[in-house]
């Protein structure tokens, strides 16, 4: 599925588009204790805080770097407390030749893509970060564009959540989490790749397949 997705997605027209969100969203795993303490997921989904749901979940999370039309670039699972900006490197580390066919990239992430040091090394891979400005700091480029650039990475995770079920996987094994988080991974990158070849104005539209 990893191998199809990526050759349906180099062959879209927004593959090379120069600007990316990235974001992490939880995928639940179980709500129960009892079926966190049968669950063959113990030791990788881990209980995480959700400020958009305002509770905690026993959960895994999915990091993703998508376009701005949605079409995923680059994604992982990980349990609900790796750190996004670690996560992040993992991904460009294992995708490398992502960055060496884009010498000049802008990333546009939320308040948790912050420091320093981080912004430094994603600067030296050629990566330009624009989010927006934590507490007590100066207003940071790119302010006015972040309210409605919000929108879109909460519109494509909504995408994946309330069209192709993300949360409803019913995965109960790494292998089984994997396979159906791919598969919903893979139905989108499908349907913006056919979306793009027959010219649709919308490339992340999935009403004309939402039967």
């Amino acid at each position: 599925m990893r191998s199809v997705n990526r050759i349906l997605a180099t062959t879209t027209s927004v593959w090379s588009d120069d600007v990316w969100v990235v974001d992490s969203t939880p995928v639940e795993c179980g709500r129960s204790r009892e079926t966190v303490k049968r669950s063959d997921l113990a030791g990788w989904a881990e209980y995480g805080y959700c400020a958009s749901h305002s509770r905690f979940f026993w959960v895994l999370c999915l990091h993703l770097v998508c376009t701005l039309q949605g079409l995923p670039i680059a994604f992982a699972l990980t349990g609900a407390k790796a750190d996004e900006r670690e996560t992040l490197f993992d991904l460009l580390a294992a995708e490398c030749e992502l960055l060496r066919e884009r010498p000049r990239q802008t990333l546009i992430g939320d308040k948790n893509y912050f420091g320093r040091g981080f912004e430094r090394e994603l600067s030296e891979r050629g990566v330009q970060l624009l989010r927006p400005a934590r507490k007590g700091e100066r207003e940071r480029p790119g302010a006015a564009l972040f309210k409605p650039l919000r929108q879109v990475i909460e519109s494509i995770n909504e995408t994946f959540k309330g069209q192709l079920d993300l949360e409803r996987h019913r995965g109960r094994t790494p292998g089984g989490v994997i396979a159906r988080v791919m598969q919903r991974i893979l139905a989108l990158t499908a349907a913006i790749w056919h979306n793009d070849a027959t010219g649709q104005t919308v490339l992340r539209s999935l009403i004309a397949y939402d039967h």
